[in-house]
């Protein structure tokens, strides 16, 4: 019984990859738009409650999609790097954001779907299986978003809507 549970959770599928993909991208959609509504300034500077600036929350979201997406396809093992060099301008961040988009795209082309049953070790620390990584990857991204809406809210600007992902 046991192994008939265990080859069941393995083969088993509620949603395909690609739904999976788009998914995510349509979070990495409002959270663009979230980017986009900050006042340049605060962008880099708004905090509360000593959080930090959403600036940072975001190059921690670059610095583990795309970076954390080459992990498990290559298999090479890589640091954990969030120090970006955005000169406190929001549109470099939004290429980035941008090029990460499509980066996300190609990579994910790459994982067979047996592959996210597959355990792997991310930025020499993070065990578990890939599909659990991704959903990590989602997760921390919806939290930091909305931490972003609270900055907004603070500053008198009105979020985007978090329910529209197109």
């Amino acid at each position: 019984m046991k192994n008939t549970a265990e080859k069941q959770s393995k083969t088993a599928q509620v949603i395909t990859p690609s739904q999976l993909l788009e998914h995510w991208q349509g979070h990495r959609r409002v959270t663009r738009r979230v980017i986009e509504a900050f006042p340049e300034k605060e962008f880099f500077t708004h905090s509360i409650g000593g959080m930090r600036p959403f600036s940072q929350m975001v190059a921690e979201l670059l610095a583990i999609a795309v970076p954390g997406l080459q992990e498990i396809v290559s298999g090479k093992a890589s640091k954990f790097d969030e120090n970006l060099d955005h000169d406190n301008s929001k549109a470099k961040m939004l290429q980035w954001w941008d090029e990460a988009t499509e980066q996300i795209n190609e990579l994910w082309a790459k994982i067979p779907a047996e592959q996210f049953q597959e355990h792997v070790k991310l930025f020499g620390q993070y065990e578990g299986p890939v599909h659990s990584q991704i959903f990590y990857f989602i997760d921390n991204e919806i939290h930091h978003r909305a931490q972003g809406y609270v900055y907004l809210r603070s500053l008198g600007v009105e979020p985007p809507f978090f329910y529209d992902r197109s």
